[in-house]
């Protein structure tokens, strides 16, 4: 089912993509992939720019409407517990996933304090984000198109206290365009008294989930063989018996059964490769697939609230802590019109004490608590939605005071984020493979990973012969060709995200940008 806008759009834009110039050189490949999040839709894109018939199925009623996302999380510096080469890898994959969706971007700097409290020191970080700026000038000698996050020279800056009480006395500016004009709110409304310094200012972009949204519906809609299937519930997957030899140790097929909404029968596609990107829910297709696997599913939040005394675009502003303890990472992330979403990583915010669930011995779908499941599919309680909002507020309020005048709203970003393994600190994974019985998982901690997850499908497609071997087939992928870049304008996605944020009950603001690419 498509979008009615998107579905007028695509009558008015669609002509012949880059897959025509591949000719019949492309085998007649049927790929179904169940959910349709950033993963889900990231390989769709990819896989259909190939030629490849690909089918995407979303019970929801568009594409790209899960857990909370804020900002690229390029270099991962908001991490500072994961290896400095998962840190370089996130640089990478996500300045890859910007090429894709440069109009999902919110160009503005990201502030990072380290409070007194805290019991490391900002110069810690110094050598990580020394080693990120090499590898992003790194990238951009390998493709002078990579330069997507600024001057590498400038990818870090440093604010000591006596700068920032200097850039406190200027009067501030309603829309910045150097660096110490981004700082002057920073240094009026943040209490300087309770960070140590210098103060870390870094190029870290906002990603704006309804632009994501967007940006992958009217992609997918350039292609005549991507099936967008939403509002549509996969009700079981089975392998296709051939002549009685097909095994659970080989299998070449798959039958997808599923339903419509609109729709009392259900219906049943056969495919060649079959995708789970089912995200928090990937373990029950693993249940039926067969595949033992051992996963963790956590259920987070952000929430948005209105602040009209920042006077003006601010960057965002991220304090350091501790991940679960009372005192843990404080995040506050601008939208137009005075909008911001705040994540604050305590039980009482942005984690749950039991929102944290593991696999079973009888099944790879770890089970949150009944009542987070009801949030997700039904909505959130309001009474307990807005104490929590209120807690947000009164967190971020200790560090930017005038923020505790900031309203409530009616609504956060949610939902179930799957980790694989055992390691709830893991933040780089993409894609498992499983050749034999051809069905793959995507498995993204962060959705900047789905590119290269979408990468290694098309590497092990070749490998199967389910895709050509010609030298140029991934030429439109290298250089960042895509069709829809060339046919769709930041208007175009403005005014989807915008249709997509009110049908999901957001601010149609949220669906803005300050500083587009």
């Amino acid at each position: 089912m498509t979008h009615p806008f998107i579905k007028n759009y695509t009558q008015n834009v669609h002509q012949k993509s880059e897959v025509d110039a591949l000719g019949s050189r492309l085998p007649k490949t049927r790929v179904g992939i169940l959910g349709g999040g950033t993963a889900g839709a990231t390989i769709a894109i990819r896989l259909a720019a190939l030629g490849l018939q690909t089918t995407i199925f979303e019970k929801k009623k568009s594409l790209i409407d899960g857990p909370p996302m804020c900002h690229l999380h390029a270099g991962g510096n908001l991490y500072r517990e994961i290896p400095d080469e998962d840190c370089i890898d996130l640089l990478k994959q996500c300045i890859d996933i910007l090429r894709l969706y440069p109009y999902t971007i919110d160009v503005r700097p990201t502030v990072f304090a380290v409070p007194t409290r805290d019991d490391d020191s900002p110069e810690d970080l110094l050598p990580r984000l020394d080693k990120l700026t090499q590898a992003y000038k790194e990238l951009i000698k390998q493709d002078a198109k990579n330069k997507v996050l600024g001057e590498p020279n400038n990818y870090y800056q440093l604010y000591s206290r006596e700068q920032m009480l200097e850039l406190k006395k200027q009067q501030q500016v309603t829309e910045p365009k150097t660096l110490d004009e981004w700082m002057i709110p920073v240094a009026k409304h943040l209490n300087l008294s309770k960070i140590k310094y210098p103060l870390i200012v870094a190029q870290e972009y906002g990603w704006n989930i309804f632009r994501l949204s967007a940006s992958a519906q009217l992609a997918l809609a350039q292609y005549d063989h991507a099936d967008v299937l939403t509002n549509t519930l996969v009700k079981h997957v089975s392998p296709v018996k051939t002549n009685g030899t097909n095994t659970r140790e080989q299998i070449s097929k798959w039958n997808i059964e599923y339903q419509s909404s609109q729709s009392a029968t259900t219906q049943t596609l056969e495919v060649d490769y079959l995708i789970n990107a089912c995200g928090f829910q990937t373990g029950i297709i693993d249940d039926l697939v067969g595949v033992d696997v051992k996963r963790m599913v956590e259920f987070k939040a952000s929430y948005i609230t209105h602040w009209q005394g920042a006077g003006g675009q601010i960057p965002e502003i991220i304090i350091y802590g501790n991940r679960g303890t009372p005192e843990g990472m404080a995040q506050l992330t601008p939208y137009p019109n005075g909008y911001f979403q705040i994540h604050g990583m305590t039980n009482a915010i942005t984690l749950f004490n039991d929102g944290l669930a593991d696999t079973t011995a009888i099944s790879a779908q770890p089970k949150l608590p009944n009542k987070y499941l009801h949030y997700i599919e039904d909505g959130w309680d309001k009474a307990a939605l807005q104490t929590r909002i209120q807690k947000a507020i009164d967190y971020v309020a200790e560090f930017v005071p005038a923020f505790k005048n900031a309203n409530t709203q009616n609504n956060a970003l949610f939902g179930g984020q799957q980790i694989p393994g055992d390691d709830d600190t893991l933040r780089v994974a993409d894609v498992s493979l499983y050749s034999h019985i051809s069905y793959a998982r995507a498995e993204n901690v962060k959705a900047s990973s789905t590119l290269t997850a979408a990468d290694e499908i098309v590497t092990e497609f070749i490998k199967l012969g389910l895709v050509s071997n010609q030298p140029d087939i991934n030429k439109h992928r290298e250089n960042h060709q895509w069709t829809y870049l060339n046919k769709t304008s930041h208007a175009d996605i403005t005014a989807v995200a915008q249709v997509l944020a009110k049908e999901r009950d957001f601010p149609v603001e949220m669906a803005l940008v300050n500083n587009s690419i």
